[in-house]
């Protein structure tokens, strides 16, 4: 099966759904969503069978650039979050009016061709054109589609975009150094290439600089907060639950084997940054008067713990970083989901001025207790999965590093049982809080299926992906 159908589908959709019009646009954006997940989905059946799903040309001669897409266990479940989680984004959307729908919908679409290009490429120099392309639809998602004064959300999204910019030119820089030592930019060339150990060290860092923004890792994280709360909804699902995911992939893909040496000397430091965040994050958020940047600091410090996993260099922090981003990707949709459910009925955003939801509406309370314990790791949940064998993996290296990073736990339960007290429990707000619609409740109970499905049963992800991360350790420890 040619892997690069999935990418022509999301391509043509965007394009389809600008030409649809505003009235059909959600429609016409949903169902071609719903194709690239049957595509991800066949991909995976090819895969499990045998068949090799990569797909090669030569796309430019000087430099030598080829149009190089490969799908192996990671980047196959990185497709299935991303096709998985695009639909029910576009679904969740439905009970907003937004002007200019088609272009709206129509950016939504061209974001997950651009994630997706990034999680396939195995060419660098086509890698860094599809990391750059995701940033552009999400810039005037958040710029004209966001939430509060103008000129507020015009200089957080400007921050966001030199940012990241900035940070990727780094990795560009390190791309072009990499291909006059090996004289292609293919994945498999640039894992071959002999780095003195100063070289590895600065090309590490080149590749830090454009990950630690994207994901992001403190001290890079100052964009996030402000960005998640004046984008619309919708762009923060999609910055929180796959953009994200992004620079986590790539530190596994791309930084960690090109640069083994470098990995293994500063494993010390990038772990503490990482646990750094799960206490810094969790502090910011349990001082949050605002929902969205309470979620925002909430996912700051989850993503500072697989960070830690990522670089822990073992297959248990390796396989726990992975399961951490899927079951990451769903909670934290879902909670911004409940997050703009509560926003559509009350028209704010200010965790005092909510309160007596539960009285009013029993079913989402229910809903919204599940995400919220599913965030907070309760046993039978993915993110138990995920962090259990992230911090295991922390304990083999150091206990310190286990016993910090738990904090997340500990800290995550405080301020977001806290957060649901003030928000569903107590006096009843002036206001009438109707339940849960139809389409609200179809969003809300496939992710929670999800949830439970993989907190107990994750052999299939772990099957998936086990490979994968084998041949990344392997070419990790080539230097010892």
């Amino acid at each position: 099966m040619n892997v690069s159908l999935l990418l022509i589908i999301l391509l043509v959709g965007a394009f389809a759904t600008y030409f649809a019009g505003d009235k059909l646009a959600s429609k016409v954006a949903l169902l071609f969503s719903l194709v690239a997940l049957g595509i991800s989905i066949a991909l995976l059946n090819a895969y499990n069978s045998g068949a090799n799903i990569s797909f090669f040309k030569f796309w430019i001669n000087k430099p030598l650039v080829s149009y190089s897409l490969t799908a192996d266990g990671l980047s196959l479940i990185m497709l299935l979050l991303t096709s998985t989680l695009t639909p029910l984004i576009i679904y969740s959307s439905f009970g907003n009016e937004y002007k200019n729908a088609k272009s709206f919908y129509a950016l939504i679409l061209f974001m997950s061709f651009a994630m997706t290009g990034t999680f396939l490429a195995s060419d660098g120099l086509l890698y860094y054109i599809f990391w750059e392309l995701a940033l552009i639809p999400i810039y005037f998602i958040a710029l004209i589609w966001g939430n509060g004064e103008v000129e507020e959300r015009k200089k957080a999204v400007v921050k966001f975009f030199i940012y990241t910019l900035a940070g990727s030119l780094f990795m560009l820089i390190a791309f072009v150094y990499l291909y006059q030592k090996a004289g292609s930019f293919m994945l498999q060339d640039l894992y071959k290439v002999e780095l003195s150990r100063m070289e590895q060290f600065w090309i590490f860092w080149a590749f830090f600089l454009a990950y630690a923004i994207k994901i992001p890792i403190i001290p890079f994280h100052t964009w996030q907060a402000k960005v998640y709360q004046k984008a619309p909804t919708v762009g923060t699902m999609l910055l929180s639950g796959i953009m994200l995911k992004m620079g986590l992939y790539s530190v596994l893909r791309w930084q960690l084997p090109i640069t083994p040496i470098a990995s293994k000397t500063y494993l010390p430091i990038l772990i503490g940054l990482g646990i750094a965040g799960v206490i810094y994050g969790s502090i910011l958020a349990l001082r949050q008067k605002d929902l969205k940047k309470l979620l925002a600091y909430s996912s700051l410090a989850h993503v500072g713990l697989i960070a830690a996993g990522c670089y822990t260099l073992n297959i248990d922090g390796l396989r726990g970083a992975v399961l951490q981003m899927i079951s990451h990707g769903f909670v934290v949709v879902g909670l911004f989901f409940a997050a703009e459910i509560i926003y559509r009925r009350f028209d704010t955003r200010v965790i005092a001025e909510m309160g007596g939801i539960r009285s009013q509406a029993p079913k989402f309370a229910s809903l919204f207790m599940i995400l919220v314990l599913a965030s907070v790791a309760l046993p039978t949940t993915f993110n138990f999965v995920g962090e259990f064998t992230v911090l295991y993996s922390l304990y083999q290296i150091n206990v310190w590093f286990a016993v910090l990073g738990g904090t997340t736990i500990i800290l995550g339960a405080y301020y977001m049982l806290k957060m649901y007290q003030q928000v569903m429990l107590g006096e009843t707000n002036t206001k009438v809080f109707a339940d849960v619609t139809l389409h609200e409740t179809i969003v809300l109970v496939i992710i929670i299926a999800v949830i439970f499905f993989f907190g107990l049963y994750p052999r299939p992800i772990n099957e998936l992906i086990n490979p994968s991360l084998d041949q990344i350790l392997r070419t990790i420890n080539r230097i010892q």
